[in-house]
């Protein structure tokens, strides 16, 4: 999520949350090295009708 950095008083779940919220179809992949999360991806799909 763009902006978010170490500054800022949100937390991990939080910011899933928001994500999730506002997602309709997609993925959230956490990245954690050494316990830490250091990376949230978020990928939108968008699904088709035949």
């Amino acid at each position: 999520m763009p902006g978010i950095d170490d500054t800022m008083k949100v937390s991990y779940l939080e910011i899933i949350e928001n994500l999730i919220k506002e997602m309709k179809y997609g993925t959230i992949t956490v990245i954690v090295q050494d316990g830490k999360v250091i990376q949230i991806d978020k990928t939108d799909k968008i699904r088709l009708k035949n």
